[in-house]
């Protein structure tokens, strides 16, 4: 299996980590030190090497960090992880609930007569540690670049991945590899700057159509780039990785050791773009004052999917929408509290290995049954392992890295009898992922913009969740891509050809949770029959097609419309899917979309 339910982190383990690491402070005349959930390159997810905030707290979420000092040890998360820090960290640790408490803010109660805090340049955007140290001034305490003081303390750290590297093939792509280094070259051109600096995984493997596995998950391979003006690029990773790729990188592409990779940086002319929000503060440092604050240059053109990446995407969510719907036929069919968490998990991968085109599943599938449910981001694990039992709620989240497309799917699923406020609370996230699906809006809109939609019928009943609405999509790339997203702080509007997610949801702690995704792709709305459009409008195109649980839904608080948008998106889930299944997915698919 791709998945494994092996405890990785255990809340015990982290009290001598800590004292450990504390002992190292003295010696390196800190008064503290930042731990985040970063690598050298910047990605949201990181190889088992640089999984540093999970070996020293335990905890696993996808983002955070944590500030140790000599008396208190802080582990800031988000809403998505408030309820799984609380099981996951020892005492020796305080939650700390960010960004409602910024790092500034804590640092200064915490160290009220200043003091010296280090940080691993490496691991540290430089445009966060700009923000901090503006926060911080006048404080006393300061941020100073050191070595990282957890791989000292950390005796059995893994090796750095090798994975080898693939090719992408160009039917996949869209475009070739030389065509995008011209183009994203002309845009440096017209910009006045020399080179950009790339440092994100999956931008790298985006522009030279390549692919990797050196993160679990995720298709993508370590290494940096230089992209220069005239459409050259120095890529620094390791050779041996490189072996099946040689002739597909062509002649504009020279591979250098990762090792030189800095004095490569130190050694350009001219305006360098970066993008500050991922560029690591030791490349920011060696660019000095060639530094330009010009962005990634990969990561529109990445988001805006051309015909052939939304032509496989679209496809490869048929496929897998035939394998969850194979697994929930299966599931309907057993009876409550004979089947277990990782059972679900276990037969779901089973059915998406069916299909050749599958590499790898896109995250570690989020089966989450009763109370696990309203752990947003819950990994089941031997000891987590909990029966579906009569009057539960299961939250199926999942996703598969196929050649042709990235897919991410979550479905709540009635066991047994359900209880009507289950089904209220469910009906009112249904609601909100309709009216996301129905949205048409004016060119020029962002995320911070609609994403209230998906939340009106939530927030009329005094309820609401704790993530964001929706995250972009990569094509057989990161399941999690920028920088578009359907949420209150994302600026980028979007634009025809970007794939997000519209997963709305709710979560009561120690009880239940409920989200439902679908994911979609913006396109230019047609006009509206007997209208004057005044303005240019997008919508939504639906990528996903797998039936939402009808037993769960209470059809007396929706709207006309709202029973309209499903009866339709059911009778296409029937068209489009039935036809790829066995005969029993295939009866039970006809009842799962009756009309309401």
């Amino acid at each position: 299996m791709f998945q494994n339910f092996e405890v990785t982190a255990r809340p015990e383990q982290g009290p001598p980590r800590l004292t450990a690491l504390r002992g190292e402070l003295g010696g390196a005349g800190l008064d503290g030190f930042l731990i985040p959930r970063a690598d050298a390159h910047q990605g949201e997810y990181v190889a088992p090497r640089d999984d540093r905030l999970a070996w020293l707290t335990g905890f696993t979420g996808s983002a955070g960090f944590c500030v140790v000092l000599a008396h208190i040890a802080g582990v800031f998360v988000d809403g998505r992880y408030r309820t799984q820090v609380k099981a996951q960290v020892a005492e020796d640790f305080t939650p700390v609930p960010w960004p409602d408490v910024g790092l500034a803010d804590w640092l200064k109660e915490h160290l009220p007569n200043g003091g010296k805090v280090g940080f691993d340049p490496w691991l540290h955007a430089a445009g966060q540690i700009k923000r901090a140290q503006k926060d911080l001034e006048g404080s006393g305490v300061e941020l100073v670049r050191s070595d990282n003081l957890v791989d000292r303390v950390w005796p059995d750290q893994p090796a750095p991945p090798m994975q080898p590297v693939k090719p992408h093939a160009l039917e996949f792509a869209g475009e070739s590899a030389d065509s995008k280094c011209a183009r994203l070259a002309e845009g440096l051109r017209d910009k006045g700057h020399k080179a950009a600096v790339i440092t994100l995984p999956d931008s790298i493997m985006w522009l030279l159509n390549i692919r990797g596995s050196d993160i679990p998950r995720n298709p993508v391979a370590h290494g940096f780039a230089i992209l220069h003006d005239d459409a050259r690029v120095d890529l620094f990773m390791a050779a041996a990785k490189l072996d099946d790729v040689r002739d597909h990188l062509g002649g504009h592409v020279t591979q250098h050791e990762p090792e030189g990779f800095l004095d490569a940086v130190a050694a350009l002319e001219g305006a360098v773009s970066v993008d500050m929000s991922t560029v690591p503060q030791i490349v920011a440092d060696r660019l000095g004052d060639n530094l330009t604050d010009g962005g990634d240059p990969c990561a529109l053109p990445k988001a805006r999917k051309n015909a052939a990446e939304i032509k496989g995407s679209a496809e490869a969510h048929l496929r897998d929408g035939a394998a969850v719907v194979e697994l929930l036929a299966w599931l309907d069919d057993q009876d409550p509290g004979t089947v277990t968490e990782t059972q679900v998990v276990t037969r779901l991968e089973a059915e998406r290995r069916k299909d050749n085109a599958l590499r790898d599943i896109s995250f570690d599938t989020i089966a989450g049954t009763g109370p696990n449910g309203a752990i947003m981001h819950y990994r089941v694990t031997e000891e987590t392992d909990s029966r579906l039992d009569n009057g539960h709620l299961l939250v199926l989240d999942s996703g598969g890295q196929y050649l042709d497309g990235t897919t991410d799917i979550t479905r709540t699923i009635a066991i047994g009898d359900v209880g009507d406020e289950e089904k209220a609370c469910f009906t009112r996230v249904l609601r909100g992922m309709i009216a996301m699906s129905m949205l048409r809006w004016p060119v020029g809109l962002a995320g911070r913009d609609i994403e209230c939609i998906a939340r009106q019928p939530l927030w009329a009943a005094g309820q609401d969740f704790n993530h964001g609405v929706g995250h972009g999509v990569g094509a057989y790339l990161s399941v999690h891509e920028g920088p578009q997203r359907l949420a209150r702080t994302s600026h980028v509007p979007f634009e025809p050809g970007m794939i997000l997610s519209n997963e709305p949801g709710y979560y009561r702690e120690s009880a239940f949770g409920i989200r439902i995704e679908n994911l979609v792709v913006v396109e230019e709305a047609a006009p509206l029959p007997g209208c004057d459009a005044e303005r240019a409008m997008l919508c939504w195109r639906t990528l996903t097609y797998v039936p939402i649980d009808r037993r769960l839904i209470l059809p007396a608080m929706m709207t006309a419309e709202e029973i309209a948008w499903l009866n339709a998106y059911h009778s296409d889930v029937a068209t489009k899917i039935g036809p790829r299944l066995g005969s029993a997915a295939r009866m039970w698919l006809d009842a799962a979309t009756r009309p309401l």
